[in-house]
């Protein structure tokens, strides 16, 4: 399992899930929203609360979040996006401090007032 959750209500959030599908050519990742109920399932099961303000990654028995999650992410993208990877041995207080400016102002950076419409193919790695 292999699954990033994101903020449904949320144009930054939505260009992200985008951003990724994009650069996942081998599909490592499925996606919810965290207000759908197999999101709210898994905030439950992985003891993650409600109101998390950030993205979140599972993998396998794992839940990671913040930096953390966007970091182990990055690892998978094609491109050189898997080049952010190292900053993982950063302090977690530095990243977590940068991503939560850009998750407190992630309703300013997304302005768009519409969401593209996913392809058939796209809409097969949404869950729920």
């Amino acid at each position: 399992m292999n699954i990033i959750l994101f903020d449904g209500e949320c144009h930054f959030c939505d260009a992200s899930v985008q951003f990724i599908i994009k650069r996942d050519r081998n599909k490592y990742f499925k996606f919810a929203s965290i207000q759908s109920n197999i999101g709210q399932k898994l905030l439950k099961e992985f003891q993650i609360p409600k109101t998390i303000d950030s993205l979140v990654f599972i993998e396998g028995k794992k839940c990671y979040v913040k930096s953390t999650a966007a970091l182990k992410v990055a690892r998978r993208l094609d491109g050189v996006w898997s080049l952010l990877y190292p900053f993982l041995f950063t302090p977690p207080f530095l990243r977590d401090a940068i991503y939560d400016i850009v998750a407190k102002n992630r309703h300013k950076l997304g302005k768009q007032t519409e969401c593209r419409i996913p392809t058939k193919e796209e809409l097969e790695r949404f869950i729920d």
